[in-house]
């Protein structure tokens, strides 16, 4: 054993015993994130050009989980189900979810999400709205769509933008969704970035619903922006992903999702495959 290893594990057990830190914090500190997955609008103009190629160069940059979006190719761009699954599965990733328009046969996406052992089909964006009842008329929805889920054996969840984190008739639109939707059928997905933008704790909302935050969206904020869309390469921004995501992990999530919307002075498929590196090097 190297002095300096010796030395870490002795004031780490020191840190353990005075309680400063838990067995778990150590163990957590200490162990590498293996398994990450990409949200495809981080990649949609390389990707309607070409999905095979895109989805082949995001498998060699590290990604193990694919989260698909409803583009003009459908959520399994040009292929039937069976043939995206035979395809990621040639890659060696695996497509957890998908963004999709829960407005439009959504039984039948329900249903080839299933098929091909989808564990989520996820409501992307629902715009503000006149009146927090109007956010409550949202929640029976979702309780709706996540009984479809249900019976095909999956689940649904909602994306948050900053819109739903910003009170309203004194009440946080985001609470009110939480608060009305059945634990057992929908959960959320935190994009983590717009809970920032909106000035809102990621950490203190996932304690605040613990289990409830399943998914998240990895996306970095540019430092000292004033911008609503300031989105960049992850470990260029301002946003603390080592801390924060060992504690969401903590409060129940489970899958981490690189996003990335804006590029400046580089390219989507040249951000996927930073962030995809930055994530590789996370410790939680």
């Amino acid at each position: 054993m190297s002095v300096s290893r010796r030395k870490f594990l002795q004031t780490a057990g020191l840190l353990t015993a005075a309680g400063l830190i838990s067995k778990n914090d150590l163990f957590a500190a200490n162990s590498k994130l293996k398994t990450y997955g990409i949200q495809l609008w981080s990649v949609k103009t390389a990707l309607e050009k070409d999905p095979k190629d895109v989805l082949k160069q995001l498998a060699s940059f590290g990604y193990k989980q694919i989260e698909s979006f409803e583009g003009k190719m459908g959520m399994f761009w040009g292929m039937s189900a069976m043939d995206f699954k035979k395809y990621m599965d040639e890659l060696g990733m695996k497509i957890i979810s998908s963004h999709c328009d829960i407005e439009k046969d959504f039984e039948k996406k329900a249903a080839d999400a299933a098929s091909i052992g989808m564990e989520y089909l996820i409501c992307p964006y629902k715009g503000p709205q006149k009146s927090i009842d109007d956010f409550k008329k949202i929640a029976d929805e979702f309780n709706q769509k996540g009984e479809i889920c249900k019976k095909n054996g999956i689940r649904f969840a909602y994306h948050n933008h900053d819109y739903s984190f910003k009170e309203q008739d004194s009440q946080i639109p985001e609470d009110v969704m939480l608060t009305n939707t059945n634990p057992e059928t929908v959960d959320f997905e935190m994009d983590i970035y717009w809970v920032v933008t909106a000035g809102a704790d990621p950490v203190a909302y996932a304690k605040k619903y613990k289990n409830r935050f399943r998914l998240g969206h990895v996306k970095d904020r540019i430092k000292n922006s004033t911008e609503k869309d300031a989105s960049c390469t992850l470990g260029e921004g301002s946003i603390d992903y080592p801390s924060i995501l060992i504690n969401l992990k903590k409060e129940g999530m489970n899958y981490f999702i690189v996003e990335q919307e804006r590029y400046d002075g580089t390219t989507e498929m040249d951000s996927a495959k930073a962030d995809a590196k930055y994530m590789s090097m996370l410790s939680i």
